[in-house]
């Protein structure tokens, strides 16, 4: 049976999230409590790949249930400009209604495209979204596109805490180490889920949220994407 990822499905998922007794946390919140984390934690990632005014309804859902999360907005994409009117008022409205806002990094995509330092990228960019949205960023997480470059590479040779961030979306360090030590669940298929046990593809496991609920998993690492979504059809 072929998954649908309507915007009603999607608040059914979190809805038995919410049953199954998981409390929601940011990845600022999970960094914070990690030493004290609830005995059922669900970390909730969102990424903005290409659509902020799809964001605008999954803030719905989310206001709704009264959980939060963290959304991670790109700077660069042809896709969106994350400054136009509306996409600017969306931005403030994530951040005044309680939610985490990270930048979702392509700096290696950047320096290879620029002929830049990709450090001074990331250092700018950060500052570029704290300026245009008064809010302090505690964490990013490397986008992949369609470069062929790993964005993740820079973090081969750098630390978060060099630029005073707290996390990097699949960060190691002691202190974070999320992809590592929770099971992970994603949309990123677009047509289907597929999750990972601490780091490990479970291959051939495309269950839904409600359904790895059954499991009582103690540490769950949600990443889902706006841009998946849909009340009828993918194309709207």
């Amino acid at each position: 049976m072929i998954y649908k990822f309507t915007w009603e499905n999607l608040k059914n998922e979190y809805e038995a999230v919410l049953d199954s007794g998981y409390e929601v946390l940011t990845c600022r919140e999970f960094v914070e409590k990690k030493h004290v984390l609830p005995s059922k934690t669900l970390v909730n990632r969102i990424d903005i790949d290409f659509s902020v005014k799809k964001t605008n309804i999954m803030l719905d859902v989310f206001r709704d249930l009264g959980i939060k999360g963290t959304f991670f907005v790109r700077l660069h994409a042809p896709e969106y400009n994350p400054f136009s009117f509306e996409n600017y008022r969306i931005l403030k409205r994530l951040i005044e209604e309680g939610h985490e806002l990270g930048y979702h990094s392509e700096v290696i995509d950047q320096s290879k495209i620029w002929n830049e330092d990709p450090k001074d990228c990331l250092i700018r960019d950060i500052q570029v979204l704290e300026r245009m949205l008064n809010v302090k960023i505690y964490g990013v997480a490397s986008h992949g596109g369609m470069t062929g470059w790993n964005n993740l590479d820079f973090w081969e040779n750098h630390k978060p805490s060099e630029f005073n961030l707290l996390y990097e979306g699949y960060d190691k360090e002691p202190g974070y180490n999320l992809f590592q030590e929770a099971f992970y669940i994603s949309d990123s298929e677009w047509t289907r889920w597929k999750c990972y046990d601490k780091g490990v593809r479970c291959v051939g496991d495309t269950r839904s949220i409600k359904e790895h609920m059954k499991d009582g998993h103690s540490l769950v690492h949600l990443l889902i994407h706006p841009d998946t979504y849909y009340d009828r059809h993918f194309y709207e």
